[in-house]
């Protein structure tokens, strides 16, 4: 199917806005978020505290219907951006390895 605009990403993100439970490597703590997209090789998510770029976490995304499953992975935060509607942190993680449940 062509593309109707120049996409330069090699893969296409898809808007959502779901909720998000990630734990930093090392930790016991988890925290939760709202995905807002996601593409086959990573994810922009808002956090409550910012995240250090670099590090690593663990991600459990579950979508609100039944039909998607639940994507559990270890990412990388390459981004960290206060978005401009004052709720948190923009998060861009890639996807290093997806994880059995």
């Amino acid at each position: 199917m062509p593309r109707e605009y120049d996409e330069k990403r090699d893969f296409i993100r898809v808007e959502v806005d779901c909720p998000i439970v990630f734990r930093a490597d090392g930790s016991t703590e988890a925290e939760t978020g709202k995905v807002r997209n996601l593409s086959g090789r990573g994810m922009m998510f808002i956090a409550q505290r910012e995240l250090p770029v670099e590090s690593y976490l663990e991600v459990v995304v579950q979508p609100e219907n039944d039909l998607t499953p639940p994507l559990h992975a270890r990412v990388r935060v390459v981004r960290v951006a206060r978005p401009r509607r004052g709720e948190g942190f923009e998060i861009g993680a890639v996807i290093q390895e997806m994880l059995d449940e």
